[in-house]
């Protein structure tokens, strides 16, 4: 009765029939949120539907026709941000820029020089052997940096044996290298320049300049009708975008849409390298081939190492979780050994098969962990192909073995992902979506390598990728800490390809990324970055025995 009346009152004071009409709708709208902020059922109505939205978000490639950053992202960036820069400012204090002027101040193979400290006529096995190097230029004038990009490799061809060695750099012009004599007869010793410091100086500002030096290109698809168009991981354009977003991780691909054709149409991408360059001219004459790989140590004549009957530390079996040092092994007879773990060998099918029985195994990665998956093939019969349909090499791989109970399969990881060749993406995933998919348990292994895709690219989307899967992983542990997790670190590759894109030196880095980002983890680390220096294959796809061991040391850690 009282609310009447006072409603009754408030309209004598509005005679307009339309100002009563507004008041009126105003008074129960009021009403009704006073109604409904007393229930006791309005925050589980709110939770509903914060869950309704979450779920609506489960397909992270959010499609959309304009490219701002999503209003409200599903977890704060700021504290990846922060990591992305704290490992950038510490990068760039380690490879302070090194203004280049003329080859002659350039540091010179031909003119810098090595000695050996304490030489002897003869070493034992498992002895250091160190060498100092000082770096001298073009004109012989001594250098008073660093920065140089060395590889240290000591090998008896002989013994089809090979190994690393440790650089260190003073940062003053004079490095330590030291070698581990792993094992007896004569050693041979070597260290290329790979790139002098104002080589490397010139590679990482140029990496960091964000040159749009691949292109990609998106295959939409209508019906009958096939439109291309260009796509990338930033796109400096005003045409209609199609954003595909991970906002959780903030992950993003761009294309430009095509005409009368939704974003949801893109169905492959493939890249092409564009005719750019960052580096000036004069600092492309420090890439020719000749100034690439240069040996430093030509006129060094071979150590003798002898047994000696020195006692070996007893080593506990390989596992997951085990710090790897550098050298983490060595090659001998073409078998890798490693240098911190007892190693088990399965060179056997039934024994592969034993420890495979009732594995789930995913490798997410490139191609050199698809690899795998062709060696696995070729020597464990039992293994069989399933067609996953889709076409190229780049589909997803799976082996099966029925009645073992064993499933083995290979994904691409997402962009960037580098080829003349088609790839859909379809069935396209971030590494930590793919791991988030991953139930886990002590049967399941998931073993991740990335690094040769992102090698073009400004080394921030690449510390990105890695904390992200970092984060992933720590969510795997947490529902299902028996699982397995093992690191495949890149391998070396060609030394005279592209070296703006490609070089070695990206992948050093990258190398260290990983390591830092990972150290806390109890994951397994399969030094494949080691391996191949030791094996002295300089190619983007090793070898099979070079996977054949990397596989060795797999088995060796889930087994």
């Amino acid at each position: 009765m009282m609310e009447k009346i006072f409603i009754h009152r408030i309209l004598t004071l509005f005679p307009n029939a339309i100002a009563r009409k507004l008041l009126l709708m105003l008074i129960f709208i009021l009403i009704f949120w006073v109604i409904y902020l007393a229930s006791k059922d309005h925050t589980k109505f709110l939770f509903s539907l914060e869950n309704h939205i979450t779920l609506n978000q489960g397909n992270i490639f959010k499609k959309s026709s304009h490219s701002e950053a999503p209003l409200c992202p599903a977890v704060s960036p700021k504290e990846t941000e922060l990591r992305i820069k704290d490992i950038m400012e510490k990068l760039d204090q380690q490879i302070p820029p090194r203004p280049f002027t003329h080859v002659n101040t350039t540091t010179s193979a031909t003119h810098s020089t090595a000695t050996i400290l304490n030489p002897q006529d003869t070493y034992c096995r498992g002895d250091k052997l160190d060498i100092l190097l000082e770096v001298r230029d073009h004109l012989g004038r001594r250098k008073q940096y660093g920065g140089d990009f060395l590889r240290a490799r000591m090998s008896s061809p002989a013994l089809m044996a090979g190994a690393s060695g440790k650089v260190t750099d003073f940062n003053n012009g004079t490095y330590l290298v030291s070698f581990t004599l792993f094992w007896e007869g004569q050693i041979s010793l070597s260290l290329l320049l790979i790139h002098p410091s104002e080589g490397v100086s010139a590679l990482w500002r140029a990496r960091n300049q964000g040159c749009d030096k691949i292109i990609f290109i998106g295959l939409f698809a209508n019906r009958t009708s096939n439109v291309f168009t260009e796509c990338g991981l930033t796109l400096n354009t005003n045409a209609e975008l199609c954003q595909y977003m991970d906002d959780r991780d903030h992950e993003a691909f761009y294309c430009v849409r095509p005409q009368h054709m939704p974003c949801e149409s893109l169905t492959h991408v493939t890249t092409r390298t564009r005719n750019i360059s960052c580096l000036s001219k004069e600092e492309w004459s420090l890439f020719h081939r000749s100034n690439i790989g240069v040996e430093m140590m030509k006129n060094f004549t071979p150590v003798e190492v002898v047994p000696c009957n020195k006692s070996e530390n007893i080593k506990k079996n390989c596992q997951i979780g085990m710090k790897t040092p550098f050298p983490s092994g060595y090659t001998l007879k073409k078998m890798w050994i490693t240098a911190f773990c007892k190693q088990i060998k399965f060179n056997e099918t039934k024994n592969i098969n034993d420890c495979l029985e009732r594995k789930l195994i995913y490798l997410m990665g490139d191609s050199t962990l698809r690899q795998w998956i062709y060696y696995l093939q070729k020597a464990v019969k039992t293994l069989k192909y399933f067609d996953h349909h889709g076409a190229g090499i780049f589909k997803t791989h799976v082996l099966l073995d029925v009645e073992r109970h064993i499933l083995i399969q290979w994904k691409k990881h997402g962009h960037p992902f580098v080829t003349k060749k088609l790839f859909s993406v379809k069935d396209e995933n971030y590494i930590p979506r793919e791991i988030d998919r991953v139930a886990g348990d002590k049967n399941t292994a998931i073993v991740i390598t990335l690094g040769q895709h992102f090698r073009p690219f400004p080394i921030n989307i690449f510390i990105r990728r890695a904390i992200n899967i970092q984060k992933a992983i720590e969510r795997l542990f947490l529902r299902s800490p028996e699982t397995k997790v093992i690191l495949k670190t890149e391998n070396t590759r060609e030394i005279h390809q592209n070296a703006e894109m490609f070089s070695d030196f990206h992948g050093y880095i990258q190398n260290i990324i990983i390591r830092d980002i990972f150290v806390d983890l109890n994951v397994g680390i399969i030094d494949a970055w080691d391996m191949t220096i030791a094996y002295c294959t300089n190619n983007a796809h090793p070898p099979d025995y070079v996977i054949q061991n990397q596989i060795g040391m797999f088995l060796n850690y889930i087994c």
